[in-house]
Formats: structure tokens, C-alpha cells, sequence
């Protein structure tokens, strides 16, 4: 039986729905995905870790759960709001419906939202924390609650994000080329596979892993992942990444490119209410070629903080943040979005490519 739920944001704005999957309360920050397909991929993205998570689009669940798009073994999202929820999936391939895998992993799923007036609320108020609940209704008591929550900014979620609790090696798909050690702060699984697929074995590591540790394994490049939370909460990470710097070749994405941001010594900051879809148009500084972008981010490096010898790789077209760097003395560069497009367009697999060309090389010589 459907129970009737209410979402109070920590302004006070309030929400109506009903769950279609799980029971009870849940808190994080409320945020909004503009993307039209792939919501497993989403939910089973690390970098959700802790939101409550808003789909823009007004139909979901249609073709269900499919073997192998997950992104983790599990839903990150702490709970999952919809306008609509289709429980009978239509794809040949699918396995279960979404309400079955967010019961199994203990997520609330809520439909009848406002979705449109939410989205709206939260574009011009900004992310903001929130508590959604089946058993209390006083928007009140929910406010306070929504209140109490830890907020975003400061908070370390990439340490307890990893699955992995030892370095585990995977071959590459086919000749290996060259071997990369990856630092994993809640990586998504289709990265790897890209990396793979293009000739590297990758060396996947916990991101605690320290420079001697990782140094030992002699890796023709170093790659940093995405990740959810503050990166500037993760000074431990920092002061790891900082002595690898100009020793191995290094590419980061998302958070990973926070951090090398903050190991450059640029500064990070919270957006108001993040890239989340994968309708973001980029612009390529150096070719002027848009790509269109998967993201999933609510912090951002700033480019005032930019020193010298970092350069500018990349833009955002909708508000000109920056999405890419470069330290060409430091053999280090990193992009803000998604490369791997799961989901999203495929505009940006390019960079994998000239990654493991470019440390392919570097093992040759």
C-alpha cells in the first residue's frame, strides 16, 4: 500500500507525493537531474552519495532495471523523487522494475511530486537540504529536521564511498598498452571499462592509498576519480596527491579534478545548485569544438584562483564555469564532466583516448 509522503525543504517550502518504493525518513540535499534516460546509471552513480535526488523528466521506471548499467553495486541516492513511476518496464532486457532494486537497497522512492514547481523553487533558492518522510507530515518538525542535517559544504563523503578495500588489477580489454593506477573516491564503473577498452590495465586503489604505495606499482599514468562531497573537506587526499605531482602523468574527472585543481593551488567553491544532466554543452578552448556533456557535480574550481602555468582547458557554455585544466609542466590535466557518457552523449570519449596515447607513449620510450 502507497503511503503518503511530504517533502519539507530547510526554507520551509513543502511537497506533496506518495512513495512507491521504501518507508520512512530520510535527509540530504535536494538536487536535480535534467537528464532524459538512464536513471539507473544515475542512481548508481557515488557522487549522489547523501542527495535526494530529482528527476526532471516526468516519466520514470519505463524499461526497468538492466543487468550491467549499474554504475555500483548499489543506489547512492539517499532517496529518489519523480513526477511519475511506471511499474510495469517494457524493455525486452529488463530484469526487475526500479521499485523492486530502491526496496532492495533500502530507498525511498516517492511519485505525485511537484516536480516542475520543485525544480523551479531550487534553480532560484539553490540546493538546499531537505527531509522527505511516510510517517511524519508536520512541515514544522521536518523543517527543524531538515535543518539538523549536515550541510554539503565541508562534508567528506568520498572516504566511505569506495567499495574497494584493497589495490585489485584489471586487465586490459585485449593488448595492454600501458597500466594506470586509479584512485578511487566512488568511482563509476563504466570509466574503467572506457580505460580498459583502449588498451590500459588498470591498478585500482582506495583513495587513502599513499604515494609510496602507489609509486611502487610504477604506473605509466595516475588517474583520479569522481567522487561525492566537499573536496575541499579532503586535505588528507590533497597532501597525498601533492608528491606525485610531475612524477607520474595524471588525469582527473569530477572530483578527481577538484582535487587536482586544489594540488595546483586553485580554489574550490559550491555552486548554487550544480550540473546535473547530460545536456551540458562544453566548450574545448584549444580546438573550439562544443561537445555535449554528462555531469554530476555541486562544486567547482574557481577560475579567478587559477595560477600560473594552469591553464584554462575547457568552459561551460551555460554559465562559463571552468570544466577543464592543465598544468603542462606537471604532465597533469582534468575535465569537470563525464567522459565516460553513462549516461549521456558520447561527444567526449576522445579523452580517454588521448590519455592512454598520450602515457602509451611515455611507457615506449
Amino acid at each position: 500500500m502507497r503511503s503518503r509522503a511530504t517533502l519539507v525543504l530547510e526554507d520551509g517550502a513543502s511537497f506533496e507525493g506518495r512513495s512507491f518504493a521504501g518507508d520512512g525518513e530520510v535527509a540530504g540535499e535536494v538536487v536535480f537531474t535534467t537528464s532524459m534516460i538512464g536513471y539507473q546509471e544515475t542512481l548508481t552513480d557515488p557522487s549522489y552519495r547523501g542527495q535526494i535526488l530529482l528527476f526532471t523528466y516526468p516519466l520514470i521506471g519505463n524499461y526497468g532495471v538492466i543487468p550491467g548499467d549499474e554504475e555500483s553495486p548499489r543506489v547512492q541516492a539517499a532517496a529518489v523523487l519523480v513526477r511519475e513511476y511506471t511499474p510495469h518496464p517494457s524493455n525486452w532486457a529488463s530484469e526487475r522494475s526500479l521499485a523492486a532494486l530502491l526496496d532492495e537497497c533500502g530507498v525511498l522512492g516517492v511519485e505525485g511530486i511537484d516536480t516542475r514547481a520543485l525544480t523551479r523553487h531550487l534553480r532560484d533558492k539553490g540546493a538546499m537540504r531537505g527531509v522527505i518522510s511516510t510517517s511524519e507530515s508536520d512541515p514544522d518538525v521536518l523543517r527543524e529536521r531538515a535543518i539538523a542535517h549536515p550541510s554539503m559544504v565541508g562534508l567528506d563523503l568520498a572516504s566511505t564511498s569506495s567499495e574497494l578495500t584493497e589495490p585489485t588489477l584489471l586487465p586490459a580489454s585485449g593488448e595492454e598498452r600501458c597500466r594506470v593506477v586509479a584512485l578511487d573516491y566512488g568511482v563509476k564503473g563504466s570509466i574503467y571499462r572506457e580505460l580498459r577498452s583502449r588498451g590500459a590495465s588498470v591498478l585500482a586503489m582506495p583513495g587513502s592509498a599513499v604515494p609510496e604505495e602507489i609509486l611502487a606499482a610504477e604506473p605509466d599514468g595516475l588517474f583520479l576519480s569522481n567522487g561525492p562531497g566537499d573536496p575541499a573537506a579532503l586535505g588528507e587526499v590533497v597532501d597525498t596527491l601533492r608528491p606525485l605531482l610531475g612524477k607520474v602523468p595524471t588525469f582527473g574527472i569530477c572530483l578527481g579534478h577538484q582535487l587536482l585543481g586544489l594540488v595546483l593551488g586553485c580554489e574550490t567553491y559550491k555552486m548554487p545548485f550544480g550540473h546535473h544532466g547530460a545536456n551540458h554543452p562544453v566548450r574545448n578552448l584549444a580546438t573550439g569544438r562544443i561537445e555535449i556533456t554528462s555531469q554530476n557535480h555541486g562544486f567547482a574550481v574557481s577560475e579567478d584562483s587559477l595560477p600560473d602555468g594552469v591553464k584554462l582547458t575547457h568552459r561551460n557554455l551555460y554559465d562559463g564555469t571552468v570544466e577543464g585544466l592543465a598544468s603542462p609542466e606537471q604532465r597533469a590535466w582534468s575535465v569537470q564532466y563525464h567522459p565516460e557518457s553513462s549516461p549521456g552523449p558520447r561527444d567526449s570519449g576522445y579523452l580517454f583516448q588521448e590519455f592512454v596515447n598520450g602515457i602509451s607513449e611515455k611507457a615506449r620510450a
